[in-house]
């Protein structure tokens, strides 16, 4: 529910140390004179969260007010590795790097807020966006009464210079590249990054070459392919050429092979929840290596009508997920569907990555379907009779015929 200013006793900020959050905490205690909580996850965003502890402390953040926490390895666990068992995809291109990470945030939040004591969450979306949306969404699954502060939909101010204003104000500390206008803005996780706004707004202008911050660019990479084998158990990565890693650990892995071979680059124009289109950038290395190869080790473990029916499926999953639903019934419902479907999906893919591309070279699995015996044009052994064909055709043209005999009279 909304917060009314009288009410609110502590608040818990999702709190990254930047020039936005560090206003948002100073605003708090101005306009609702509360005690505030900070929660500043590691996702693997590569930044260092030292200095967010500091900044904390030094706008009156108690210690025992103060959390760090490093969640990488649940973030790829419980959320980024279930997502990709689906091989969930938005609008046919974007893996969902934001989208994810969102539902993870809110959840620790909640956890907590009733730790300390607190009332009320807080956030620092915009109004314009999809992660107010899920951000809030989670919020009230995981706790519906809690109260909510949206900043960027409450204060006064109009522009970066009032931000700006009000940091110098309160002798917030302002890194030199913040006190302009930002070119663009960032977010980061092990998953991806995405770059949106200002110098890429018109989706008619190439991105600059400086946007790009997790991949060297496709022209650059080596003239030499890089070849790979990624293992799988129940639809799960669990090695990189036969050594067994730590989830966190092998995401950690594919995103520097996917760097250094320009892999996982995305410009798109997507729809967002809230009803706009918008441009971004966006660069997802090891991701787009892992879902290259899921699809391949599913393609010789899943049944055609289990996979088929997965594809079939997976649009809605994807969108639940970018729409910010993933505590909702129905994306449990698919999420354990989607589960049994990968009872039988391990074994290896082996891929080479060249200049952008991923492709896949080999496939094995202990549980494969996949039948020499069947598909061989040579003496099979009976193992399939080709005469059945014929029967199978004529069944499967039935109703083709007698469309077509109708058609026939009626002309």
């Amino acid at each position: 529910m909304a917060a009314s200013k009288k009410s609110i006793k502590k608040v818990v900020l999702a709190y990254s140390g930047g020039l936005d959050t560090s206003i948002i905490l100073k605003w708090l205690q101005e306009t609702y004179g509360c005690e505030v909580v900070t929660f500043t996850a590691d996702l693997g965003q590569g930044e260092e969260l030292g200095p967010a502890r500091k900044k904390a402390e030094l706008l009156g953040i108690r210690q025992e007010n103060i959390f760090i926490e490093d969640m990488r390895e649940e973030f790829v666990r419980d959320f980024v590795f279930p997502m990709f068992r689906a091989n969930a995809v938005y609008e046919g291109v974007y893996l969902l790097g934001t989208s994810i990470a969102r539902p993870l945030i809110a959840k620790r939040q909640i956890e907590i807020a009733r730790q300390t004591g607190a009332d009320a969450v807080c956030h620092g979306a915009t109004g314009k966006g999809n992660d107010q949306v899920r951000f809030e969404l989670s919020y009230y699954a995981l706790e519906p009464s809690i109260k909510i502060i949206a900043p960027w939909r409450e204060w006064a101010f109009k522009s970066r210079e009032n931000l700006i204003e009000f940091a110098e104000k309160h002798q917030i500390p302002i890194a030199k590249d913040k006190r302009n206008e930002a070119p663009f803005s960032v977010d980061a996780n092990l998953l991806h990054s995405s770059s949106e706004g200002k110098v890429l707004e018109d989706p008619a202008v190439e991105a600059p070459p400086y946007v790009y911050q997790r991949t060297i660019s496709p022209m650059d990479a080596p003239d030499k392919a890089v070849d790979v084998t990624i293992g799988f158990a129940k639809g799960d990565p669990v090695s990189i050429d036969g050594q067994k890693l730590s989830p966190a650990a092998l995401l950690t892995k594919l995103n520097e092979l996917g760097r250094d071979n320009g892999i996982g680059r995305l410009d798109l124009v997507e729809n967002r929840f809230v009803g706009m289109k918008s441009r971004g950038v966006y660069e997802t290395p090891g991701g787009t290596i892992l879902l290259a190869a899921h699809r391949a080790m599913e393609s010789i473990t899943l049944d055609r009508g289990a996979a088929h029916l997965k594809d079939d499926l997976m649009p809605r999953y994807a969108e639940l997920i970018y729409f910010g639903f993933w505590f909702s019934p129905e994306r449990e419902m698919l999420q354990a569907m989607i589960d049994k479907s990968q009872e039988h999906v391990e074994g290896e893919v082996r891929l080479k990555l060249y200049k952008g591309n991923v492709m896949v070279t080999g496939r094995d699995s202990p549980k494969s379907l996949y039948s020499n015996a069947l598909v061989t044009f040579e003496d099979d052994k009976g193992a399939y009779d080709q005469k059945d064909a014929e029967g199978f055709i004529r069944l499967n043209a039935l109703r083709l015929r007698t469309l077509a005999m109708r058609d026939k009279q009626g002309k």
